[in-house]
């Protein structure tokens, strides 16, 4: 049956109970997932940010854990105990030539001990040599000398003594009337030569004696020359360089080893003026080496400057860097450094700790003693 129209023409509302369908007149397509990895992407980036701030966290929280202990256990050091870094030094000392030459021997290699007096290097002294034997030469010219000399002086003295004797009986002959005064005039004049001679021959033996010594003194001098053309260890301690070689030829004072002086090895610290002012010259100390955290090394203060000056860069402190610094040197007791001088290194890092009041007790780590 077909359904009346109203009066415009239009179909009546279904019934109730239906629902016509109903269509979008444009239809969208659903949107494609073709951009799901650079999502993904972007998330795992920020993953891995948020774990390197958490791991950036952590390594700060423990440097700032570390420090805080480090500190804490710099605190619990007894109040009369003050300490500074610094670094282990030794004395260089240079082995030069006295007089310039050429290098002939060389005894000695870098990283040697050697000993005082020890032979390192010889230098060429066939010149020296030569001298030497011109000079020995000469002492034996002047022993004859002073011989010859003895002798003629011997024959003036027996001159001398004829001549006086005859004076004398010439004398007792003119009171007898038996001499002419013309004869003992002539015995006066031989008596005055025999003196001047015996003067004379005198003086002769002294200057060949002069002569001689003279002679003996260039012999020990060029014996002296060529002993200082060796060149030895002035100390106890190790070749730290070697700078010339066998054959070169050196100016004077030209330098062949650098050696350190293991009986003089110290560390210089640096303290404020409050902590500078009680510490005084001979105060009891103890060197700890971060090479040997468990071996603290028994020292003394031997040096304090008379004068302040700004803290070293390469100086920690617990004050401010614009406050005044006094420089402190702790030497180590010289026997202490021979007994253990193949541990003795030259810049080793540490700290130096200094007790101004002697009823301080070292704590327990500064104890020990090598």
């Amino acid at each position: 049956m077909q359904l009346p129209t109203n009066a415009v023409g239009e179909k009546p509302a279904a019934p109730t109970g239906e629902s016509p369908s109903i269509k979008p007149e444009n239809p969208q397509p659903v949107a494609a997932t073709g951009n799901l990895p650079a999502t993904v992407s972007r998330a795992g980036t920020r993953r891995r940010l948020r774990l390197s701030i958490w791991l950036l966290i952590v390594v700060f929280a423990a440097g700032g854990g570390g420090f805080y202990w480090w500190k804490n256990a710099q605190s619990q050091l007894p109040a009369g105990i003050s300490f500074g870094n610094g670094r282990l030094e030794a004395d260089e000392i240079d082995i030069d030539t006295k007089f310039p030459g050429r290098i002939a021997e060389l005894r000695a290699e870098i990283g040697d001990m050697v000993r005082s007096g020890q032979v390192v290097a010889r230098m060429d002294t066939r010149d020296l040599q030569e001298s030497l034997k011109k000079s020995q030469a000469q002492v034996s010219q002047a022993r004859r000398a002073i011989a010859e000399a003895n002798a003629n002086l011997e024959q003036q003295r027996t001159q001398q003594t004829l001549a006086a004797q005859e004076l004398e009986r010439t004398q007792g002959l003119l009171k007898q009337g038996f001499a002419t005064m013309e004869l003992f005039d002539q015995r006066k004049q031989a008596l005055d030569a025999a003196n001047a001679g015996l003067r004379a021959a005198t003086e002769r033996v002294a200057q060949t004696e002069r002569a001689l010594e003279a002679s003996e003194h260039d012999v020990g001098l060029t014996t002296v020359n060529i002993i200082d053309n060796d060149l030895v260890a002035p100390r106890d301690g190790r070749i730290q360089y070697r700078v010339a070689n066998i054959g070169e030829v050196l100016a004077a004072g030209g330098k062949v080893f650098t050696m350190l002086d293991i009986s003089y090895v110290y560390m210089d610290i640096y303290l404020p003026t409050p902590e500078a002012g009680r510490i005084k010259v001979g105060t009891d100390g103890r060197i700890l080496l971060d090479a040997y955290p468990n071996t603290p090394i028994p020292a003394k203060v031997s040096f304090i400057a008379s004068q302040a000056q700004f803290t070293p860069k390469t100086v920690e402190t617990q004050s401010e860097r614009d406050k005044l610094m006094f420089r402190i040197r702790v030497r180590i007791d010289p026997d202490r450094s021979r007994d253990h001088a193949p541990s003795v290194r030259s810049g080793l890092p540490g700290v130096a700790y200094l007790r101004a009041d002697p009823a301080a007790a070292w704590p327990k780590n500064l104890q020990g003693a090598p």
